[in-house]
């Protein structure tokens, strides 16, 4: 774990700075503009749904789950509408734990990076190599795994190229920290 003892700084900027730019990007940066449609007759929407515990749910969707790729249900599904739906848990938003755990995801990520950054590079890296391997590292943790919700659930494209330019921004300013603060 001397990786920890070198490099707590740059992993404590990065996970602060990370979680300030991503409240930046998702409140203020225009990208993320019209990201979520609307439902407007949200009551009759409410009240379908209302008594389902909070989870994750397919529709339509068989009963029995050895039908879901029959015939019947997948015209069904074609018929539309069908989708995934998330349902929360019936409370306020908690802002505070969310943020919280944001911030710790961010920490996850630049400690993850430092111990590979770390071992691929050692100590008394040129800043170019730290840049190169750390917006590496970054483009990896934030823009491979949302792609597949694209690919899966029809999460709109658009949403995923701005998750892409948060990714690539994210990445290069850690990486600039990282370069910056690397011991030498």
């Amino acid at each position: 774990m001397s990786f920890a003892t070198q490099l707590w700084l740059p992993i404590l900027l990065s996970g602060a700075v990370l979680f300030v730019f991503s409240a930046a990007s998702h409140m203020v940066l225009p990208w993320r503009r019209d990201e979520w449609g609307r439902i407007t007759d949200f009551g009759a929407l409410q009240a379908a749904l209302r008594g389902l515990p909070p989870g994750q749910y397919a529709f339509p969707a068989s009963p029995d789950r050895k039908q879901q790729m029959t015939t019947e249900w997948m015209d069904r599904w074609a018929e539309g509408p069908s989708g995934w739906l998330t349902v929360a848990p019936p409370r306020r938003i908690r802002m505070g734990r969310n943020m919280g755990l944001s911030f710790i995801a961010y920490l996850g990520v630049a400690f993850l990076t430092a111990y590979v950054a770390w071992h691929a590079l050692g100590p008394a890296a040129r800043f170019a190599a730290v840049v190169r391997i750390v917006t590496t590292i970054g483009v990896l943790s934030f823009a491979v795994g949302p792609i597949f919700h694209s690919i899966w659930y029809h999460r709109p494209w658009r949403v995923y190229l701005s998750d892409v330019v948060d990714a690539l921004l994210s990445s290069v300013l850690m990486a600039v920290l990282f370069g910056c603060l690397w011991p030498r």
